[in-house]
């Protein structure tokens, strides 16, 4: 079995990581199942994952690069934009903070490649109202996960993401051994189109806003983030 999961509040507890994340790791592994994390962090957060837990690919940027560990043991990144459309993200960022001298990019964004984050926490509606306009009005692409307002050109999506890397990395793998686990907007491609797909049951907070919504949402205190991940890994493998 293949289990992707989102990140941030999905295998995260309040943006720390708990136990049950690390017993997910560990109980995926010894079941020799796969655990892939299906993130809008950084590149440079992939390359954390893969090389501090027994991970064997990711896919970061909200689906705009896949990372693995070839059979060397050496991580290989795969952009899934043109580099014409890396450019003209890095063009735009240019603009944009030009247009908006305050606005607080991540601190992550030094090491990303095919898209850019806001940290809208720290902006009040009308500036989040007036940088998503801007975005419409230059046609760049953006979602709102729990932390971030990601932006970025092309055609990038978690579930571009994940089935181009099955096509390529992991194609003897059949839909119905593959899972999904999310809880923000930005999982919501997956929500749509892969029909294995799980909502923790801190995605109340926004389920009201979701067209495409999971084919199972969990539900009580024992299922919020890494918890009901674990739960339900456990039920099915």
């Amino acid at each position: 079995m293949i289990f992707f999961s989102d990140f941030d509040g999905t295998l995260t507890l309040d943006g720390h990581l708990t136990k049950d994340f690390f017993e997910i790791v560990e109980y995926v592994h010894e079941k020799n199942n796969e655990l892939i994390i299906v993130s809008g962090r950084s590149v440079s957060w992939g390359h954390f994952f893969l090389t501090h837990f027994p991970l064997k690919a990711c896919i970061m940027e909200g689906g705009g690069v896949i990372l693995y560990v070839d059979e060397r043991g050496e991580i290989v990144q795969e952009p899934l934009i043109t580099l014409l459309e890396i450019d003209r993200l890095a063009a735009f960022t240019v603009k944009l903070q030009h247009h908006f001298p305050n606005i607080p990019l991540s601190a992550d964004s030094f090491g990303r490649l095919t898209d850019r984050a806001i940290e809208f926490k720290f902006m009040d509606e009308e500036l989040i109202d007036d940088v998503m306009k801007f975005m419409d009005q230059e046609n760049i692409n953006y979602s709102k996960s729990n932390v971030h307002i990601n932006f970025w050109c092309g055609e990038v999506s978690k579930y571009l993401g994940v089935t181009q890397f099955m096509a390529k990395h992991r194609p003897i793998k059949e839909a119905k051994n593959c899972w999904f686990f999310g809880d923000a907007p930005n999982d919501e491609s997956m929500f749509e189109l892969f029909y294995n797909s799980v909502g923790v049951s801190n995605i109340k907070h926004c389920i009201h806003r979701l067209k495409f919504k999971p084919r199972i949402i969990l539900e009580g205190d024992e299922n919020v983030g890494a918890k009901g991940v674990l739960r339900y890994v456990k039920s099915v493998s």
